[in-house]
């Protein structure tokens, strides 16, 4: 590709000939630049915003609020309080603490932590259900044994014992 024309040269262009006939004849303005400009302009090309480095510093800041979310609702799952204190207690802490502490605009930052009550029951059941699949794979997969003993009663009934 031409870094001056951005037009795009097939393969057998890259020979050193074609391409420098190829500045000669659309760029003749450019041939007597030096090796420094065309490393800028090179350089220039390489740092220019592209789709993939877009979404990929939104898809983090994404990641981020989610994972952020993800945490806080197992919090809340451990402690045993109500989902609705996620919205109604810890996004108005949080925002409290990055405004005194931090000096920052909270608004930006707690818009991309979900944690409404919806929200938080979701990613607690997304994670009991992924945590009791791992366990049945686990059990499912690891060879272990159980002691168990039968033993009657005086009305013979059996009992089990493990």
């Amino acid at each position: 590709m031409c870094l001056l024309c951005n037009k795009v040269l097939g393969n057998d262009a890259t020979k050193p000939s074609k391409l420098q006939d190829h500045l000669r004849r659309c760029h003749p303005d450019k041939t007597e630049k030096d090796l420094k400009y065309f490393q800028i302009l090179k350089d220039k090309f390489q740092k220019r915003p592209t789709l993939d480095r877009m979404f990929a510093s939104t898809s983090q800041r994404n990641d981020d609020g989610l994972r952020a979310s993800y945490n806080i609702s197992l919090l809340i799952a451990k402690s045993g309080k109500p989902h609705t204190i996620g919205e109604k207690l810890i996004l108005p802490a949080v925002e409290e603490v990055l405004k005194t502490v931090l000096h920052k605009p909270a608004s930006d930052i707690i818009k991309r932590i979900p944690l409404s009550n919806n929200t938080v029951e979701r990613r607690i059941d997304e994670m009991s259900s992924d945590i009791e699949s791992f366990l049945c794979y686990y059990l499912q997969t690891t060879h272990f044994s159980i002691q168990l003993d039968e033993s009657t009663l005086p009305d013979n009934a059996a009992l089990l014992l493990a």
